[in-house]
Formats: C-alpha cells, structure tokens, sequence
C-alpha cells in the first residue's frame, strides 16, 4: 500500500477548522498559549531532565512540523474557530504523531484548546475530522489517545467519539514535570461505520 503523503491539507466542518500551523501564526499562537498557561499546563508535555534545550524558535518550529508533514511521520494541525461574521482565529491544536506504517499503520492525537471555546464541541470535532482523514486518506488502521485519568474533559472527548478504553500505562509520558500514569484510549479503522467519527457527533455540530 502506498503511503499517503498529501501535506498542507486543511479540513473544515461548521465553524471548525483543521489546518497548518503558519509562520505569520506566531503573534496569535503565543497570545492563545500565554492566556490559557493555567487551563492547559496541567496537561502540557514537558522535557525530562537532562533533555537538551531544542532552542527552536516558532518559524524553525514550523519548518520542522511541516518537514515531518510532509515525510508522512505526523499530521500537525492548529483549530481554528470561525465566529458568525465570518472572523476565523487560532483556537488550539490538533497533532497526530508517531505515524507508523508498514505492519503497524497507527499514529497517537493529542490536542489542547482556548478555554474560551471549551464546551463547544470544538475538540471532539477536530478529532473526528483529523481522526476520518487518518483512517480514510493515510488509512490508518489505529489511531490512540493518551489521556492522564484526571483530565475529565479529555475524557469526555473520547468518550462522545466512542474510543475504546485499554486501560493504565504507568509513567507513560512526562507531563507537567515528571512522569505520569496515562490511560490509553484506541480505536480501529474496522470499528468505524461509513458515516466515520463526525457521524458521531451531533447533528447540530
């Protein structure tokens, strides 16, 4: 099978957005990132000590997720949300990471979102959009969600999805400053019916 490496690619359903990450992002990126340091940074991936400084600054940050893009190693998105009259702005991210293909063919989404657009569905919808282009454009046959148990509106994501729990993974990612237990949550192409993940949402979304 072919590996799909269809990059820049930008998704849309109702006023969500998926689409890259731009160098001309940098002003609102920073703006969204320094608002929400208190709603996300329970649940922002650290370095463990002795990680070498990466000192990428946001355009090398951007070359970089593009280049990885662009290999077909991960599908970076930002969300974006659009207002009624027609303003759309840079709401969160959306990554899906570590693609893997041959035998495999799985990768893992992570996500953070404004707190000023939390409760809108906006998460679940990106994840159904990033998710259905995953399993039908790079045909993916797995895709997981790593989500540490006390994060309840992560857990809410997955659940409106309908991603099958796996359980615990002790240590599993370095979050917020040390090494935390994560559950692991997945879902297989096979399990997704032809209306694909946003068929799950609402009709309203």
């Amino acid at each position: 099978m072919r590996r799909a490496r269809r990059w820049p690619v930008s998704l849309q359903h109702g006023p969500i957005g998926l689409r890259p990450l731009r160098a001309t992002d940098e002003d609102a990126w920073y703006a969204v990132r320094a608002r929400n340091a208190a709603w996300t940074l329970p649940w922002d991936a650290t370095r463990p000590p002795g990680t070498p400084d990466s000192g990428l600054t946001f355009r090398r940050m951007v070359r970089r997720l593009d280049a990885d893009a662009r290999a077909g190693r991960s599908l970076p998105w930002v969300i974006t949300w659009t207002e009624p009259s027609g303003v759309s702005r840079l709401v969160g991210q959306l990554t899906i990471s570590g693609i893997t293909y041959g035998s495999a063919r799985w990768g893992m989404a992570g996500y953070w979102v404004d707190r000023d657009v939390a409760g809108r569905g906006v998460v679940p919808t990106a994840l159904a959009l990033g998710g259905d282009h995953a399993f039908t454009v790079v045909k993916l046959h797995r895709l997981e969600v790593a989500i540490r148990p006390e994060n309840a509106n992560s857990l809410r994501v997955v659940e409106k999805l309908g991603f099958r729990a796996e359980g615990l993974r002790p240590a599993y990612m370095h979050v917020n400053g040390a090494w935390r237990d994560h559950l692991m949550f997945a879902l297989h192409a096979e399990e997704v019916d032809p209306a694909g993940l946003l068929g799950r949402l609402p009709a309203d979304r």
